[in-house]
C-alpha cells in the first residue's frame, strides 16, 4: 500500500482508518528510508498555541513514561511551600533527571500535562513561564496541556507534570 503525504509516496507501517481519510503512524519513504520519527505540527483550522503544537505523530519505536513529577527532593521533601515557581522549578529539575536516567532528552518528550493546584489562571502562567523557560523547555513544544486542579497528591504540593517521551533508538 502506498500514501501520498504531501510531498513523497510513502508507505506506510501502520496505518488507522479516521474520518475522512487516512492516518499513518509510521512511514517509509520509497527508498527504504524512515522518516523523523517525532512529528509536530499545528494543523489549519485550529488556534495558533502559545509555544506548544496540537498535533505529535510518533513513529514506532521506545516510549518512556515518567511518572508524575513532583516538587520533591532526593530527600522526599517538598521545594517551595506555597511558591508555585519555586516548585515549579524543582519539578523541571527532577523531569530533567529522569528523563536523563532514561537516555532521553527534553526534546524526545511527546506529551505533557501539566497540573496546577489553583483556580488563579496568572499562577498557571507562572508555572507555564517557568517550565518553558527551564532546561527541559524542549519537552514542552510537543503536545501540551496545562491545568488548574482542585488537590495533587502531597501536602502543600501546588506543581505536577506527567511526561511522555519517544526514543527514536
Amino acid at each position: 500500500m502506498e500514501l501520498w503525504n504531501g510531498t513523497s509516496r510513502v508507505t506506510p507501517f501502520c496505518a488507522a482508518m479516521a474520518s475522512g481519510g487516512v492516518i499513518v503512524v509510521a512511514v517509509t519513504d520509497l527508498d527504504g528510508e524512515t522518516l523523523p520519527m517525532i512529528e509536530r505540527s499545528n494543523p489549519a483550522g485550529l488556534h495558533r498555541p502559545p509555544g506548544y503544537h496540537h498535533v505529535t505523530v510518533v513513529q514506532p519505536g521506545v516510549t518512556v513514561h515518567l511518572a508524575g513529577q513532583c516538587p520533591l527532593d532526593i530527600n522526599g521533601t517538598l521545594v517551595g511551600d506555597g511558591d508555585v515557581v519555586a516548585q515549579a522549578e524543582q519539578v523541571a529539575r527532577n523531569i530533567e533527571s529522569a528523563l536523563s536516567f532514561a537516555g532521553a532528552t527534553p526534546s524526545d518528550v511527546v506529551r505533557t500535562v501539566i497540573y496546577v493546584a489553583s483556580d488563579d489562571r496568572a499562577a498557571l502562567s507562572d508555572v507555564w513561564t517557568s517550565l518553558t523557560s527551564s532546561a527541559v523547555a524542549d519537552a514542552f513544544l510537543s503536545a501540551a496541556t496545562l491545568l488548574g486542579v482542585a488537590q495533587l497528591g502531597f501536602a502543600g504540593q501546588l506543581v505536577e507534570v506527567d511526561v511522555t517521551a519517544a526514543l527514536t533508538s
